[in-house]
């Protein structure tokens, strides 16, 4: 669920600064390609981001992976099961509403797109010019993937030419295709308040693209007032680049504006930065380790904390390895390890009620009898999470223990464990 959560949030995050910066810098330019494709990837940088992780391990020793001086298990993820709580039921609330918005918008789509293709098999058709034109009294001027649709065809019709000279060059850009990714993402971020204002953006920038088309064949002010002649009032499916639906003084004034200047794509580069930040901030997973761990390292409340009620044996007189040719084995491998711990990890009460959540690691020796001694602690997060890792690792089972030049030697390993709430 705090996954599902955090997904939206980030995403609904990068939504918000890219569109302001779309806003802010490009909206006015008339690099009608380039703007496309900025708000197109805006939209797929709102639904990856969130979803990448990468981790970025600091070493307080330069040129040194701390992952050389000690075996290293894989993190083991505690999540406690949750009875049900006012907490729980406002939770899935939320999600049983998301769902609902999510299945609404997408049912909308799919319905959509069906009774389109349905009309369009049960329609008129017409070549034109290497097109194929559809004619249906329902339709309003419009293109869907490589098909025009009209409502009445008349040949040789110049008002009509110019509608069709349009549509062209929406079916030829593949903008069917643009809408109906919109649609998905306005189907997963139905909630944002910015996601129409996307759709918009797309929608504008889509018929730019296409007034320009005619205009550099046919006179500005013979399409102009074709575009006020047939002005669309009825609001139809969003995946259909209905003709003069969006704007109409906007795009006016855009096809009488001056073209921007080479100099000004110069602007689309600010982009790199804002998105290297939200790659940096949302993908990013910052994980400092220290070369080898000894107690200075250690936060002063952390230090020696080991669990009274617990009995361990403690040796050093013999040579322990960190990096030998056969690391120790849990018996059954890891799997049956992530099960020991899963079965006998408990998520402290008070950690739960005071909401904390982190990681504590911990390192620990394998003898060469296979049993575990010398527990210490490398970084705790407190509230009884530190105890009871340092519980669960002394109770362990005999590992079998590791090698060097085929000879059984005593071996250190360090183990992370997350405590985190679900």
């Amino acid at each position: 669920m705090n996954t599902l959560f955090n997904y939206l949030l980030e995403g609904s995050i990068i939504l918000l600064l890219l569109y302001a910066f779309y806003i802010a810098f490009l909206s006015k330019l008339t690099f009608f390609g380039w703007n496309r494709a900025y708000l197109l990837g805006s939209l797929g940088s709102a639904l990856v981001l969130p979803l990448l992780s990468f981790e970025l391990n600091q070493s307080s020793v330069s040129g040194l992976n701390p992952d050389l001086f000690t075996y290293y298990l894989p993190e083991f993820a505690l999540t406690p099961e949750e009875g049900i709580s006012a907490k729980s039921i406002l939770i899935y609330a939320a999600i049983c509403l998301y769902g609902a918005g999510f299945l609404w918008t997408a049912a909308r789509l799919a319905t959509g797109i069906i009774k389109t293709f349905s009309l369009i098999r049960s329609s008129e058709k017409f070549s034109h010019n290497g097109l194929t034109i559809v004619v249906n009294p329902k339709f309003p001027p419009s293109s869907f993937f490589s098909y025009i649709l009209l409502p009445e065809y008349q040949a040789g019709n110049k008002a009509q030419e110019l509608i069709i000279l349009h549509e062209s060059e929406h079916a030829s850009k593949l903008h069917t295709l643009d809408l109906i990714f919109v649609q998905v993402s306005k189907a997963i971020f139905w909630f944002h308040p910015l996601i129409k204002a996307f759709e918009s953006s797309i929608h504008e920038v889509h018929e730019f693209q296409a007034d320009t088309k005619v205009i550099n064949i046919h006179p500005k002010k013979e399409y102009a007032q074709l575009l006020f002649n047939l002005t669309v009032t009825k609001k139809e499916q969003q995946f259909v680049n209905n003709f003069n639906q969006f704007q109409l003084k906007k795009r006016i004034l855009m096809m009488n504006a001056n073209k921007s200047g080479l100099v000004h794509k110069g602007r689309f580069l600010l982009a790199l930065p804002l998105l290297g930040l939200m790659v940096f901030v949302f993908a990013c997973e910052k994980i400092k380790e220290d070369s080898f761990p000894t107690a200075m390292d250690i936060p002063l409340e952390n230090q020696n904390v080991i669990p009274e009620n617990l009995n361990l044996k403690v040796l050093e007189a013999e040579e322990v390895f960190d990096v030998v040719e056969e690391s120790p084995e849990f018996p059954g491998g890891m799997e049956a390890w992530n099960d020991f711990l899963r079965k006998n990890l408990k998520y402290p009460k008070q950690a739960r009620s005071m909401g904390i959540e982190g990681t504590v690691y911990a390192v620990f020796e394998i003898r060469t009898d296979g049993s575990v001694h010398n527990i210490e602690l490398l970084r705790g997060i407190g509230v009884g999470c530190d105890e009871e890792a340092m519980r669960v690792i002394a109770a362990s089972p005999n590992w079998i223990p590791g090698k060097q030049r085929g000879r059984l030697v005593n071996v250190r390993m360090r183990l992370p464990i997350r405590f985190k709430l679900g």
